[in-house]
């Protein structure tokens, strides 16, 4: 009799609640004693693998990895639904032992899900509803619901209707749910989330949409449709969804303009869809260290549309954290910053400009763990371009006080030629940074802001290369007989190299940025960096100068620390003092400390590097200032004789002054 039943349950197929009980109970007294669910046999040794099977009640196993001697889950594909319990009507029945058993043409012949919907339902897709939202969104079952919404997409090439738009959404919702966003980590396809996202995406692009908008919402997805035509003076979508229960509301807006609406042909519409919890489950499929800060927005537009706005609304409102306006690449599953850019920001919301495309049709902004600003960086900047500015002055009226002393041989007049270009760079790089920092963003003062980033760039460029032209000329030096080229071909190649270099690669980088609006940062007047990398414009030839005067440096130790033969303590330590003073003058002049921006960018996280930067560079004036003029023995001595000179014209002043004013002589007596 137990064999009887146990043929009669395989042959037909049928995993109904009856003929499990019949089989479970013709095989009880075989079966062997449970073994606890989620716990591996034998001994844990890390890397190791073990799967378990699932509880009674559920196909399917869970995967474990053996992690400092401890089991953790890492997959599981425990699953309730199938293809006989996952509909309201069952198909299936068992008659009692004898009598005509009735079997549904389908268990005969082997079918998708998906195929017996579209011929049970295919008018609304209704008749699985009620059972997958009473399913646990368990992994197993979150992986089959996923598959079936693909496969809806994919079978359904046209006329889709709201009806079957609501249907498909409340099945995308239940697996949505803030609840189930832990489990979505061990579903072992890691692509599951993003084919979900594509396939919602895919079958709201076949909805037929009337002249009457529609809205769609649920609790965790939210539709909205209308016609849009050229006539339209802007189409905007709005949206306000809790990420979670307990959450208050976060809001999202796709705002498509006039001129953009011009674009299209008449007979067009327009979808947009909300996702306020796909961007964290997003995160655990991939494991990526990325935080979606907003709604997710997809938009389903015509081909015409090249540029719309996007607004979120912040999850987390915390001011020290950067925002950055991403799309979903589609066929590389990952944000991208390409597809968009940030236009304003506070501590609110942030508001984007993005180009949807076929690759990007879903878009949000992420929150980057790392520092975006802080007060001591602020001060520190301002103060010490404050400093700065009036260093740079002062040591070019100390230069031009004593020019005709300290020039009167061709070596140092080519030195402060360098030394005085120097500061004039640096103090005009300090004031257009000043000026570009009042701007108070690219869209409000674009023109200004395009102007005021030309100037910075080129004139810190300047300094760079005048600095370049300082070590070229202290290689000639050591190198080179000095007196080999005329003085003025000497001065003609010194402002070649310190304001030719930098104006053709200022003028190239906005000559080939500007016109793509790639030329700014949306969020300040500076070089871009996240859609054309304009910064490199600066960064490249920068570092390479630093290069230059590494070697720079190194050759003039190398030169200084020769002592001579018989050389004495006393000497050795004179030398390392004279090595000393190389390294202290030349590090400030060479623009040495811009070599912490490289400490920077491998941690661009650590306060440190960024206050340590931001000291050297915004003093770099005062530097110069003490240790190219001040510390400079003929720059005094010239003060000296300036200051001896005065005091004797001075007094001599008063003498004559006494003279011609007359005294009072003594009568005889």
């Amino acid at each position: 009799m137990t064999h009887m039943l146990l043929l009669y349950c395989l042959v037909f197929l049928l995993p109904t609640e009856s003929c499990r009980t019949l089989c479970q109970v013709a095989n009880k007294s075989k079966e062997m004693s449970p073994r606890p669910q989620g716990v591996c046999d034998g001994v844990c040794v890390d890397n190791s693998h073990c799967s378990q099977p699932c509880p009674p009640d559920s196909q399917g196993n869970m995967g474990f990895l053996c992690r400092q001697k401890k089991w953790h889950k890492i997959t599981e594909t425990c699953q309730t639904l199938n293809a006989f319990n996952i509909f309201e009507t069952n198909l299936y029945s068992i008659q009692p032992l004898g009598g005509n058993t009735k079997v549904d043409e389908y268990a005969r012949k082997p079918e998708t899900i998906t195929d017996r919907l579209m011929q049970t339902c295919p008018k609304d897709l209704s008749c699985v509803i009620r059972n997958i939202q009473q399913s646990p969104r368990i992994p197993g079952n979150i992986a089959v619901i996923v598959q079936l919404l693909h496969n809806i997409s994919t079978v359904l090439l046209t006329d889709v209707d709201v009806a079957k738009m609501k249907s498909y959404s409340i099945m995308a919702n239940h697996i949505l749910n803030s609840k189930s966003i832990s489990n979505w980590t061990f579903i072992p396809d890691r692509n599951s989330s993003c084919v979900l996202l594509h396939s919602v995406n895919s079958f709201a692009r076949k909805l037929f949409i009337n002249k009457y908008p529609i809205d769609i919402s649920d609790v965790f997805i939210h539709t909205m449709g209308t016609a849009i035509s050229p006539d339209n003076t802007g189409k905007n979508f709005s949206f306000s969804m809790r990420v979670n229960d307990t959450s208050s509301e976060v809001t999202g807006q796709v705002l498509i303009s006039r001129d953009e609406l011009r674009k299209v042909p008449a007979p067009s519409q327009a979808i947009s869809i909300a996702f306020p919890t796909l961007g964290a489950i997003l995160k655990a499929s991939f494991l990526e260290n990325v935080t979606v800060n907003g709604l997710v927005l997809s938009v389903i537009l015509p081909k015409e549309l090249k540029r719309i706005s996007l607004i979120f609304e912040k999850i987390n409102k915390s001011e020290e954290k950067r925002t950055q306006c991403v799309g979903w690449h589609s066929l590389e599953s990952r944000w991208d910053q390409q597809a968009c850019q940030i236009i304003q920001e506070n501590s609110q919301q942030a508001v984007c400009k993005c180009r949807p495309s076929k690759l990007f049709t879903s878009f949000s902004i992420l929150m980057s763990p790392h520092i975006l600003e802080s007060p001591i960086l602020t001060y520190i900047t301002y103060i010490g371009l404050g400093i700065s500015i009036c260093s740079l002055i002062l040591c070019l009226s100390i230069e031009a006080l004593v020019w005709g002393q300290v020039t009167k041989t061709e070596i140092s007049y080519l030195r402060h030629i360098c030394i005085a270009n120097v500061a004039a760079t640096l103090l005009m790089a300090d004031v257009w940074f000043v000026v570009a920092s009042f701007l108070s963003s690219p869209v409000t003062h674009h023109s200004g802001c395009v102007a005021a980033t030309f100037f910075v760039h080129f004139f810190y460029l300047s300094v760079f290369f005048w600095m370049l032209a300082k070590a070229l000329l202290i290689l000639y030096g050591i190198l080179i007989v000095f007196h080999t080229l005329p003085k003025s071909v000497l001065v003609a190649a010194l402002f070649s190299i310190g304001y030719g270099c930098p104006l053709v690669i200022a003028a190239i980088t906005v000559a080939a940025t500007e016109p793509g609006k790639g030329y700014l940062r949306p969020e300040a007047c500076w070089l871009n960096w996240d859609m054309t990398k304009a910064l490199l414009a600066f960064v490249v030839p920068a570092l390479a100068i630093v290069v230059v005067n590494l070697v720079t440096v190194t050759l003039v130790i190398v030169k200084t620390q020769r002592p001579a033969i018989g050389s004495s303590m006393f000497q050795e330590v004179r030398a390392i003092v004279r090595i000393s003073k190389n390294i202290a003058i030349l590090t400030p002049l060479l623009g040495l400390t811009w070599g912490f921006g490289i400490a920077m960018v491998i941690d661009d996280s650590n306060l440190a590097f960024h206050i340590i930067f931001s000291v050297l560079n915004a003093f770099q004036g005062f530097f110069i200032l003490v240790f190219g003029t001040i510390l400079d023995p003929k720059i005094r001595e010239a003060l000296k004789g300036r200051v001896t000179s005065a005091k004797w014209i001075s007094r001599i002043s008063e003498n004559l002054s006494t003279d011609f004013s007359g005294h009072p002589t003594k009568g005889p007596s």
